[in-house]
């Protein structure tokens, strides 16, 4: 008799325990489900407020690396005295002041464009100390004319990368 009252407890547990287990583990997936869910909606709305930085990020890069611009630069800023060498370093100091003024935008643009917007900075700067160092230029006008002049016959740097500026923009739609 005992043994047929632990079996008949036994039959009544065993209906309750897969029960219990089955709305433990549906409860589980429940749960997951509803945090994955929160967690896209959050992201969501981050990225939804993000989105304007971002763009302005990049419209602040798009900007300096116009600003940098052999062509635009030179005319940008007229030398102040005929000495080439204060000329360049007046031209490498702008080229600094620009980057150092949107050095914070490379925390909303990726890392690949914050370095070729650097690279361009770099190239630039090279460009003016090659031409400076070149024994036609001996006055601030003359290394005017000499940089332009390479302008002329191939692409700027920044040109090369406003254009990658544009691509990774246009990726975000």
């Amino acid at each position: 008799m005992e043994i047929s009252r632990i079996f008949d407890i036994f039959l009544f547990a065993v209906p309750s325990l897969i029960t219990g287990i089955i709305a433990y583990y549906f409860f589980k997936e429940h749960i997951k489900n509803e945090d994955g869910r929160r967690r896209f909606l959050l992201k969501k709305d981050m990225q939804i407020n993000a989105m304007p930085l971002r763009l302005q990020a990049y419209e602040r890069i798009a900007l300096f690396l116009e600003r940098i611009s052999p062509s635009k630069l030179l005319i940008r800023i007229p030398p102040i005295s005929s000495n080439k060498d204060d000329y360049e370093a007046l031209l490498t100091q702008s080229i600094e002041q620009e980057y150092e003024h949107n050095l914070s935008q490379q925390i909303y643009i990726s890392d690949k464009c914050w370095n070729i917007a650097t690279t361009a900075k770099n190239a630039t700067i090279q460009l003016i100390r090659k031409a400076s160092m070149l024994e036609k230029t001996d006055t601030a006008n003359k290394l005017r004319e000499v940089v332009l002049t390479e302008m002329m016959e191939r692409r700027s740097p920044s040109d090369a990368a406003l254009s990658f500026i544009k691509e990774e923009v246009s990726e975000l739609w």
